[in-house]
Parts: structure tokens; sequence; C-alpha cells
């Protein structure tokens, strides 16, 4: 009884403020109060969500202090509907009120979506994916400059909303739960709906940062690095030029930072790079160039290799590869920046710098002189071309001259043969060479998705003492990549026996001379995500790798077990159908040599 007298007290000091009127530029509106029960939610309404908590504490100052903004709606046949103040009446309703100020407005067509798209936006808990939706729906009316300045938001953060628009609904999903950030959404969104449905069903139902981070860097090329013109519109002339391209990232907005141009068309941009192969070729023949394709022997048999070789051989090159030549390349002149990014964790003096540059600049002067004066000494003009990314480079080439002996062996190694050129026997040695290279292949993978997947959880930031093993890998680390063989067995000897079992606080004192623990810690950690080698090292053949791979698993093995079992089971699959082939080569072995 006491509650309800209160509330009316407080209704009657309201209708009281209820004959104040507000000035627009059409007309004075009024504020009336109006039943809570002749009063709904639009239906069409664009946010969907309110946060339960934001609504219970304006509900109890409501209780308090009643509803000091009235609330816009618009009449219907049967009730008012809202146009601005949902959230206002949700918490009025949580309050226990039976009316709610309000200002009765007549809009016509969309001008109501569009005034509550916008009185949403202005708001500081819009959920994303509702706010890239509501942002597309004004694009019917509006550019994204218009938009931008409605807003008050930058057109760059317009352009990032409506691209998030195109998420696949599965995608949003991750969003919302807030397992997803919103800069791997925008990543994905550059992609067509039915590339995105694959990349979800390939994730199993379960959201895994890294690994979606991979599936977009195998499908999204850095423009920056294309061997080709991007502003060439005859290169492809059907798809024009990249700059000008709807699906290089630059052109839909800032999406990347820093006008970064990332391509999202798979099948152009390798259209586009064997066209600027068969170029090259072209562009050799005519000019008498010696094309150099830079593979080693071992990788000969690569399938991106193989295809370089293919084109050249169709257009009746001959294919020399670089174990086979002279090759002088341009040398680049040093720099101090240069020296101490090759030493970059060694801290240079002033005087050993400029002594590390003194003999630098020596060293470049007379390989600049073998440069300027190669077609002086039996050198012809040549191109080398990097077979991954078909970026060249102006070289100077000459053959070897070797004995008939040595280029018989040359010509014919046994990792340069087809397989149909082969013996049975052989065939087995190929087969189990590449088998054992795919292994190695595999576990430079593993090693770095393991990494990767490390490196996006809070390891860095876990605020606990760091293990043994953990200081023992920082201190590997540093050892293996920074110490010279001349101060290893001057000031490190026996490092991998009595040093490796310092103490902890021994280890740290010096950091901790400008270092508060948790600092430290963080920094190890992070020290430690960055010194392991990729490529052709991995866990189980460098000792950097080894260690930090030991390290981690006692945060992350249970991510780490997954990783492996995916591996191990296509590897299981593939052994067992090996082993069938290779004992059928066996037998036709022991055939031939019965």
């Amino acid at each position: 009884m006491e509650t309800q007298t209160k509330q009316t007290r407080k209704t009657t000091g309201q209708k009281k403020t209820s004959s104040k009127s507000i000035k627009t530029a059409a007309a004075t509106l009024k504020v009336q109060y109006l039943d809570m029960d002749a009063v709904v939610p639009d239906p069409q309404q664009p946010r969907k969500t309110f946060d339960e908590s934001s609504l219970n504490l304006l509900s109890q100052s409501i209780a308090e202090h009643g509803v000091l903004q009235p609330i816009t709606v618009r009449k219907s046949e049967k009730d008012f509907i809202i146009v601005m103040g949902e959230r206002r009446y949700r918490a009025g309703k949580l309050a226990g009120l039976k009316t709610i100020p309000a200002i009765v407005r007549d809009y016509e067509n969309n001008d109501v979506l569009e005034v509550q798209i916008i009185e949403n936006l202005q708001r500081k808990d819009v959920e994303p994916t509702e706010e890239a939706e509501a942002i597309a729906f004004l694009t019917d009316r509006y550019d994204p400059t218009d938009i931008a300045k409605r807003l008050g938001r930058s057109e760059n953060f317009v352009r990032q909303r409506l691209k998030l628009a195109g998420l696949i609904e599965g995608f949003k999903a991750f969003i919302r739960s807030g397992e997803m950030s919103l800069s791997l959404g925008v990543a994905v969104a550059l992609f067509e709906p039915e590339e995105q449905q694959m990349m979800l069903e390939s994730l199993g139902g379960e959201f895994h940062a890294n690994r979606l981070k991979r599936m977009v860097n195998n499908q999204t090329f850095d423009l920056a690095n294309a061997p080709f013109d991007l502003s060439d519109k005859k290169l492809l002339p059907k798809a024009g030029a990249c700059t000008l391209c709807p699906f290089n990232a630059a052109n839909q907005g800032n999406l990347f930072g820093n006008g970064k141009m990332v391509c999202t068309r798979t099948a152009c941009f390798e259209n586009k790079k064997a066209k600027t192969l068969l170029n090259l070729i072209e562009r050799a023949k005519k000019e008498k160039l010696l094309l150099v394709p830079d593979i080693n022997p071992y990788w000969v048999n690569e399938e991106h290799n193989q295809l370089v070789m293919t084109q050249m051989e169709k257009q009746g090159l001959t294919i020399h590869l670089p174990d086979e030549l002279e090759i002088i390349e341009e040398p680049i002149e040093p720099t101090s920046e240069i020296i101490k990014e090759k030493k970059r964790f060694y801290n240079y003096t002033d005087e050993e710098l400029q002594e590390d540059l003194d003999e630098a600049m020596t060293a470049y002067k007379e390989a600049k002189e073998q440069y300027d004066t190669a077609l002086d000494h039996g050198f012809e003009k040549g191109i080398l071309l990097h077979t991954d990314s078909y970026k060249t480079g102006k070289i100077f080439v000459k053959i070897r001259e070797t004995s008939g002996e040595e280029e018989t062996t040359r010509v014919l190694p046994l990792e340069q043969r087809k397989m149909s050129e082969c013996t049975p026997a052989e065939q087995i040695i190929k087969i189990k060479a590449r088998e054992e290279r795919k292994k190695e292949i595999e576990n430079n993978k593993l090693f770095e998705e393991v990494v990767e997947m490390i490196r996006e959880t809070n390891y860095i930031d876990t605020d606990k003492p760091l293990s043994a093993d953990e200081m023992a890998a920082f201190a590997i680390a540093l050892y293996e990549n920074n110490i010279g063989y001349y101060d290893q067995s001057q000031y490190f000897k026996g490092f991998y026996g009595d040093t490796v079992k310092m103490s902890r606080e021994e280890i740290v004192a010096n950091f901790r001379k400008n270092f508060k623990e948790a600092t430290l810690n963080r920094l190890i950690r992070f020290l430690l995500t960055r010194q392991v080698h990729f490529g052709e090292y991995n866990h189980t053949n460098d000792r950097t790798n080894i260690a930090f791979y030991t390290a981690v698993q006692k945060y992350h093995k249970a991510d780490i077990d997954t990783i492996e079992a995916r591996y191990a089971e296509a590897r299981d699959k593939r052994e067992k159908r090996l082993k069938e082939r290779v004992t059928a080569l066996q037998k036709q072995v022991r055939a031939m040599e019965s």
C-alpha cells in the first residue's frame, strides 16, 4: 500500500511536468502519459538484444526517480508503437510503472525504421552484427559517406560494418558469443557466402580462431608481394587492374589498416601469376636472357617447381638450375639499419657498429665491382625466378664447366628422375624418401600450428611463476640464436651441462633490476613464442623447438593433443596406402632378381 502511494506521488509529479512542451522544427510536441498496456514494442525494431544487468540498473533508477526522458511512439489502429525508447519502456515495466511519459508523432513510409536505426546506432552498447545489419539497411538511401556523417562515425568504420553484414549466420553467432573477433569477422566476410559456408563446415561446429586464420591466409594474398603491376589493366583484360578491383580489400574501406591491399579472389590472383610467368618466359626468349628458376635439386619434384619447369620446356627454354651455374646478383649497399637487423639481439656499441659497417662496405664494393664487370668475364645477362612468388631479380650467369662423367652424374640423379623412368627398386627408394620428406613437412606444419595456437591463447599473459621447462627453453633459445661458436667455447663451455641447472633466481637476476616479476614473466613468455624456428625446423629436430614444445605441454596439452591427433590420423591413412604400394613393388623386385 505504501509503495503504491509513493508511485502515485511520482506519477502525480510527472504529470505536473507534462504541461511543458518540447519545441521541434515543425511543431510543438507535448508529453502525454500513456497506459503501459497501450504501448507495445515495434516488431520491426532493428535492435534485438538488451543487456539484462543494464536494464536492472535503469529499472532501479526509474523506481527512484521516474522516467526522466519521454519515449517516442506512433499511433496504430489498436495501440501505440514504440519508435524510440524501448529500453526505457522495458525498464519501466520492470519497475512496475502503470503509465509512461511519451511523445506521439506521425511518421511516413520507412521514416520510423530510419529514426530507430540512427538512434540505436548512436548508443555505445549496440551488438556489432545488429549494428552491421542496421547500417546495411541505410545504404538503400545513403552512401557510406553520408551514413558516417549522420552517425558521427568514420567512413572506414561504416565500410567495415557493411562488410561485416555479409557474414553468414553461422559466423555471426560466433561474433555474438564473443568467440570471434571483429577483425577476423571482417576478414571472413570478404569471401563469398559459399566460401564462408565451406570454412564454417570445416570447423566442425566449434570455433577455432587459429584454424580459421590459416584458412583466411591461405585464400588471401597480400598484393604488396604480387609479382605484377597492380595498375596493369591488360594483364588479364576481363579482370582489369587490381587497384580498381572490388575484391581488393583496400577498395572496400581500410579493412586491414593502413590502406593494405589484400586480394580475396584466389582464382584471379593465380591466373594473373600464371600470365606473368608466360610473359616472363616470352620476354626471356625475345631478349635472349637466361631464365633461371631458383630451385634446389632436392625440391625439384615439388608441384610448383614442376609447373614452372614444364612451362619453360613447352616454350623451348633450356632449364638450368642454380647449382649448375655461376650466378652474380646485384649486391645491396649496407647501412647501419641493415647491420643491426641482421644481429637484432646484439647490443652494438657505436664503435662495434662502425667496424662491422666498414667491413660490410668493403665487401660490398668488391661485389659491386664483380657485378659491374661481369660481362667482361664471360657472364651473360639472366633473370632469377623465385618459383613460389614469381618475383624476379636481375643476375649475370655462367654455366659451370664439368667433365663428361660429372655431367652424367649431374644430369640424372635419382631425385630428379620421374617415377616412370626408375626401376622398381629405385621407385621404392624414391617413395620412402618422399615419405620421409612429407613427415618432415608435416612436423614443420604441426609445430608451426601449435605455436600459432599458443600465440592466440592467453599464454603470454599467464600470471604464474615460470616453470623450469620454460626457463630452460628461454635459455636454450638465447644460446642457440645469439651466441656464436667462439663465444660458446670461450664463455659457455658445458652449456648443456651444469648451466642448464641454473636456478630461476640466478637467471633472472639482471632483469629484476628493471622489471617487476609480472613484467619479467610476460616478457619471457612473449619471447618464447617468437624464438622458435619454422620452415625446416620443428619439434623433433631442433633443440630450441623441442624445449619450447615440452614447456607448453603443461598449459595447452589438450589443444596440442588435438592437433597431433589430426596429423597422426592423416599420416596413418597415407602410410597404410604406401605400405601396400611398396609391398607390390617389392614383389616385382624379387621377380626380376629370380
